[in-house]
């Protein structure tokens, strides 16, 4: 038998770590010239981001910023949220995307939960500075002035991203990760608790979850990708650093509009673009005149829920092929892809939609994703009626948790990752989500905790027990709806509820119905949250 050891070991010159920021430094200097960033009628090279990419790693370690210094931002789809995803890990830093979404005091939950030294911040946010700069003083707030953003802002700190820029004295003041193992990004996930849970990535799942991305998508070379999916949503998915890798064209979006959507898509040629079903709904459904003249294939990623029948009809006819993807903040977003099969093809639109409906198949690099007996740790007969809980395990799963390693341990038992997401598997192997373990209500792509919305309910006088529950939506995938039993005598109206929450949590959070009467409770006073979403769905429907 032959002794393969060559004497040459992981860490000798031959091993460099696997990292997106590679992506980065190869079109920078290999397709310089085309296109990179697109911002209205700015136009940016793949070399001019490399450079200002740099600029911004070496002003980062020149203020101190180093291997595991959280770097925050709270940004749009803008040129400086893509240059962030290279500029950040390129100081050895970490970036902390956070939800713009969020309220004052869950934003501030998460700088400090994730010791923040540096925030940069769109101008547009300024409302929330100054209850920021109070509950952390010593972080470095750096105003991102954007020129398709709000007018009229006054300044908020003493420092912008472009004077920013301007300190760095050295182009090559940055680094590549000592291990592809450290810590890329620090992303934040509502859970079932309210307080949102900190995920780690790492540069090695990082970078293969973003080549993962080229090959089930069968991405070409100078794609042009437009930035309907926020940033934030698990470093889009990725596809800041797949685009990189493909050295296509970042074709950025403070928000969505589907007339300005479908602008741009004639305008730029956009070739692809990732979202929540709503917003694949609301370009399905636009009125036809805007709808006009994209005479060009347009492909398109959808995660959150599967495409409804109507929906995928509607693309169809528009010229726009989606695929269906499965994933969680855990997995660096989609992990898994319901691959197509040429011979869905002389299928009717109704039987296509029913085999998209499916989770479907491992990515390429992900180790593996199967449906397995939480009890036993056993997979599941593959007979479409069996029922367990569907588990990844492989390169492109989280380090953990920061600092809950309770939660990382039993996220991890067995050896998988639970996804707290039950369903069955199939005889071709594809697998599908039948109901959910925890009790999340995902809205327009959004997670809301129940139990969140619950306790700020819980605080307003007059209310005695309260539950929500998931209620299905043609538009948002599932909205909040809120049961309440109010305390004797307690006089409160729908709209005094809805106000106060207004008031207390995020919009998207807020419940969407309020329902007044006693609660229905098992022999223990547990509260019976199936009987709540039966009533609901009786009650209204589907949402409009």
């Amino acid at each position: 038998m032959a002794d393969f050891d060559t004497g040459l070991g992981r860490n000798d010159a031959n091993f460099v770590a696997m990292t997106p920021i590679d992506f980065l430094v190869r079109s920078g200097t290999v397709y310089g010239e085309r296109p990179a960033i697109v911002h209205g009628d700015y136009r940016q090279t793949w070399e001019q981001t490399y450079t200002r990419c740099r600029q911004l790693a070496g002003a980062l370690r020149q203020r101190g910023i180093k291997r595991n210094s959280t770097v925050a931002v709270l940004l749009h789809n803008t040129p400086a949220m893509v240059e962030a995803h290279f500029g950040v890990p390129m100081s050895g830093g970490v970036l902390c995307s956070l939800n713009v979404r969020l309220d004052t005091d869950a934003l501030i939950f998460c700088l400090q939960h994730g010791e923040a030294e540096v925030l940069l911040v769109d101008s547009e946010f300024q409302p929330h500075i100054a209850q920021i700069r109070k509950a952390c003083p010593d972080l470095l707030i750096v105003q991102v002035n954007d020129y398709l953003g709000p007018k009229d802002i006054e300044a908020f700190s003493e420092l912008d991203y472009e004077s920013l820029l301007q300190e760095s004295t050295d182009l090559d003041n940055w680094q590549y990760p000592a291990d592809e193992w450290d810590a890329i990004a620090l992303n934040y996930t509502s859970g079932t608790t309210g307080n949102p849970k900190g995920v780690v990535y790492h540069h090695r799942g990082a970078a293969l979850n973003a080549i993962s991305n080229i090959l089930e998508w069968d991405l070409p070379k100078y794609a042009v990708y437009l930035w309907t999916l926020p940033l934030f949503h698990c470093n889009g998915w990725c596809f800041a650093w797949t685009i990189a890798a493909r050295a296509g064209v970042n074709v950025c979006l403070r928000k969505f509009e589907p007339k300005s959507c479908f602008e741009i898509i004639r305008k730029e040629k956009i070739t692809h673009y990732c979202a929540a079903p709503v917003v694949h709904a609301a370009l399905a459904n636009a009125p036809a005149a805007i709808k006009e003249g994209v005479q060009h294939g347009v492909k398109g990623l959808v995660a959150g829920a599967a495409p409804p029948e109507a929906v995928l009809e509607n693309m169809e006819k528009m010229g726009f092929n989606i695929t269906h993807v499965y994933g969680l903040t855990e997995v660096y977003g989609p992990s898994a892809v319901c691959a197509e099969q040429e011979e869905w093809d002389d299928l009717t639109v109704s039987q296509r939609a029913a085999l998209k409906a499916r989770q479907g198949v491992r990515y390429h690099l992900q180790g593996a994703l199967d449906v397995i007996n939480p009890a036993t740790m056993q997979p599941v007969e593959a007979n479409g009626t069996e029922f367990g809980e569907l588990m990844f395990r492989g390169n492109i799963v989280m380090k953990g948790y920061l600092k809950n390693p309770k939660t990382t341990e039993e996220s991890f038992a067995g050896g998988w990752y639970h996804t707290g997401d039950l369903g069955v598997k199939y005889e071709d192997g594809y697998v599908q989500i039948k109901d959910r373990s925890k009790d999340i209500i995902i809205s327009g792509g959004e997670n809301i905790s129940s139990i969140e919305v619950e306790d700020v309910l819980y605080k307003y006088p007059g209310v005695a027990n309260c539950a929500v529950v998931a209620l299905n939506d043609e538009k948002w995938g599932e909205v909040p709806v809120a049961f309440i039993e109010l305390k004797e005598d307690a006089d409160v109206s729908e709209e005094e509820i809805l106000e106060y929450c207004r008031e207390h949590m995020a919009r998207f959070k807020v419940p969407k119905k309020v329902v007044f009467g006693e609660l229905q409770k098992t022999a223990t006073g547990k509260i019976q949250k199936y009987e709540l979403r039966r009533q609901a769905a009786e009650l209204f429907g589907s949402g409009n």
